[in-house]
């Protein structure tokens, strides 16, 4: 009988199904798993990812040393990072056609500032202290919150800011109409 060498041909390309199928049921379990983990952490842990992009970045980035280092087979590996590619397509179609999808899965924008008031209950929510905001804003060049009509923390976890119409910089139209 031939001597088993982890490196043949056979162990690298070819398994049984019902291994291959477990190793993709396992990917689809993880990227769930892991949405769900960075949705209940909110906003500010992902940054300027989506959730869904940084759910591939990790995913794939672990599995891929698996078949490089040969603790898989190259067909579970490739299956693996091919289902999580399949997944991330098949969630990336669903929240495009399906807003109600997409707000389940990515989330939606919350408004924090509001008539240059912070509103503690939403922030609470997204766990943004007024510090934290306060820090947000000087980022964006605001430097006194009665200057901002909305501040929304997008789904990216990043605050975008609508100022109010004397706190807003002069534009060249502004001009044009001054001297009609």
């Amino acid at each position: 009988m031939a001597e088993f060498h982890p490196l043949s041909t056979r162990r690298i390309f070819f398994m049984d199904f019902n291994e291959l199928a477990l190793t993709a049921a396992r990917a689809i379990v993880i990227y769930v798993f892991v949405l769900i983990v960075l949705r209940l952490m909110g906003k500010r842990t992902v940054g300027n990812f989506t959730a869904f992009d940084l759910i591939v970045a990790f995913i794939i980035s672990e599995v891929v040393d698996e078949p490089i280092y040969g603790d898989v087979s190259m067909a579970q590996g490739l299956l693996a990072i091919g289902v999580v590619a399949a997944v991330h397509y098949v969630n990336s179609f669903l929240s495009y056609h399906f807003p109600k999808f997409d707000e389940l899965a990515g989330g939606k924008p919350r408004l924090l500032i509001e008539k240059g008031k912070m509103l503690r209950e939403a922030m609470s929510a997204e766990h943004v202290s007024a510090a934290e905001l306060k820090a947000l804003l000087r980022e964006l060049e605001v430097q006194d919150i009665q200057d901002v009509e909305r501040g929304m923390l997008e789904v990216n976890g990043r605050l975008s800011v609508l100022k109010t119409e004397p706190a807003q910089e002069l534009e060249k139209r502004d001009l044009e109409k001054l001297k009609a």
